[in-house]
């Protein structure tokens, strides 16, 4: 079953320059340990602040994140750049969702 992933960041607003750096590197790390190409978006408009990011990702299965996921845990390249970002995200939170019939 398709898995929609959303994360919702909450970015200080001096931060977003080191942001567009270090999800470069996120991208390279990410693509090869077999995650799907993400879109973002910044929000202009709505609950949320302009400080606010959206990454969406689609997966074609739970199997397939989780399989990506462990990887990236393990990974220390990875873990090095989420240490990194601690100090650019204030707040995050995941979303998932599934398809309706």
């Amino acid at each position: 079953m398709i898995t929609v992933e959303r994360l919702i960041q909450h970015i200080r607003p001096d931060k977003w320059a080191e942001l567009e750096a270090i999800d470069k590197k996120f991208n390279a790390i990410e693509s090869g340990l077999g995650f799907p190409p993400k879109k973002r978006y910044r929000c202009i408009s709505g609950r949320d602040n302009t400080d606010t990011v959206i990454i969406e990702r689609q997966w074609e299965s739970m199997a397939a994140m989780e399989a990506a996921y462990e990887k990236a845990f393990a990974d220390p390249a990875r873990q090095a750049l989420v240490a990194e970002i601690v100090s650019i995200v204030e707040s995050d939170q995941y979303e998932l969702y599934m398809p309706l019939p």
